[in-house]
């Protein structure tokens, strides 16, 4: 597994549990680090740049989840779910290192792994019309 799939998968994890408990993520990263030890700054690293930039831009990453998605509400989508679209379009946005194809794929290994039989297509549909919007600024 590569660094940044590695990181993904942590970042979802993290930000689940910030999602679910309610904890700051500073707390959540520290509990997370502290029962499953990264063996890779990089992991570590780009982990923290996910957490806290999704955390940071919170209120316009779901207002692009909420546009982008016929009859749903944020609050009302699974918890797995609305943390990888989350993770994924803050990438979209701010990573424009990462090509809009891997970060889209990078979301269904994502649903298809942790979240539930319908996941999958639930997050492509979503992720596929927020990657059409014009205001990405990276390479398509």
């Amino acid at each position: 597994m590569g660094n940044r799939r590695k990181s993904r998968e942590c970042a979802l994890k993290v930000l689940y549990s910030v999602d679910v408990s309610k904890s700051s993520p500073e707390e959540a990263l520290a509990l997370y680090w502290g029962s499953d030890p990264a063996d890779n700054q990089e992991i570590v690293d780009f982990t923290d740049t996910l957490v806290k930039g999704v955390v940071a831009d919170i209120k316009n990453i779901d207002s692009i989840i909420k546009e982008c998605s016929d009859n749903w509400k944020v609050s009302r989508m699974a918890a797995v779910d609305r943390n990888i679209l989350r993770v994924a379009i803050y990438e979209f946005y701010f990573c424009e290192d990462i090509p809009v194809r891997v970060t889209l794929n990078e979301a269904i290994e994502l649903a298809k792994e942790f979240g539930s039989e319908d996941s999958k297509s639930f997050v492509n549909g979503i992720l596929d019309k927020v990657s059409k919007r014009s205001d990405i600024k990276k390479d398509q």
